[in-house]
């Protein structure tokens, strides 16, 4: 880089930086924009019981079951406080709960077994591939 470039890289950059502090002082935030929900063929509660039955029927221990049910009120604790949370749009909320339940689920099968995790899977490969035909189905045609 020569020297009269570096003035016009250092001005570039300044607009830049100030241009993305504009965006943040107002709001306009990937973070503070509304996730699209047309993506979503299925709905969120026919998911979550889907996976709620490819975990039914575990031989757990008394501790994984402790361990589950902490994990199951940590998560729950989250989806009031953001359900509550007035500073949030409704799409905000949903996004935020779906996650809270994408981490829930995820904590729980981290704690299983290695045959427990096996089964999950199963399970769930099982349940997609019954998903399948119908996601094909109810694709937009363009």
């Amino acid at each position: 880089m020569n020297n009269s470039q570096l003035p016009r890289s250092a001005t570039v950059a300044a607009v830049f930086l100030l241009m993305l502090a504009a965006a943040v002082a107002r709001g306009d935030t990937p973070q503070s924009r509304p996730m699209p929900t047309q993506s979503l063929s299925v709905p969120l509660h026919q998911k979550v019981a889907s996976f709620d039955d490819a975990f039914a029927g575990l031989d757990l221990s008394n501790e994984q079951r402790a361990e589950v049910q902490k994990i199951r009120q940590d998560a729950e604790a989250h989806k009031a406080a953001t359900a509550k949370n007035q500073s949030l749009t409704q799409d905000q909320k949903d996004a935020m709960i779906q996650g809270y339940t994408r981490i829930k689920y995820s904590k729980i099968f981290q704690m299983l077994t290695p045959a427990q995790q096996s089964l999950v899977r199963e399970r769930i490969r099982a349940w997609q591939a019954a998903e399948a035909p119908n996601q094909k189905s109810n694709a937009p045609v363009n």
